[in-house]
């Protein structure tokens, strides 16, 4: 494994890499790490969490024909320290919520994991579930 880079790092195929960028880290607070602007190729974090931004195009791996939203079938989680920055963030930018903010509790084993979350979708579609740990509890 390359020192810095996590394991799995999903790479997005966007159709507009500057509005995708904008967005990312303008409203979610993502860094660019690097980026080759003359492939619409960005690297990006978040307090841990590793994503790459690609520009729709030719030399894309496109398995069939992207039409929005894309990334239909999945999403994305995104650990945080705490959703309440982000999600201010998103309404001062009147972006569309997709799932407000609320607690759930998911089983592993005999414990209970809790999380505060909220879904948003970005501009092509993609499913981002914002999560903070609020701790565990013994079932």
């Amino acid at each position: 494994m390359r020192p810095g880079f996590n394991r799995c790092i999903p790479e997005l195929a966007v159709t507009d890499i500057a509005r995708s960028l904008a967005f990312y880290t303008q409203t979610l607070g993502f860094r660019v790490d690097y980026e080759r602007p003359e492939s619409g190729f960005a690297f990006l974090s978040l307090q841990g969490s590793q994503l790459m931004l690609e520009q729709l195009g030719e030399a894309s791996w496109a398995t069939g024909k992207m039409e929005p939203p894309l990334g239909r079938g999945m999403h994305l989680q995104l650990e945080v320290e705490s959703v309440a920055p982000i999600m201010a963030s998103l309404e001062a930018a009147r972006h569309p919520i997709f799932l407000g903010v609320h607690e759930k509790w998911y089983r592993k084993g005999d414990r209970l994991l809790g999380n505060r979350q909220f879904l948003v979708q970005d501009p092509d579609g993609y499913l981002l579930r914002f999560a903070e740990d609020i701790g565990t509890e013994d079932r």
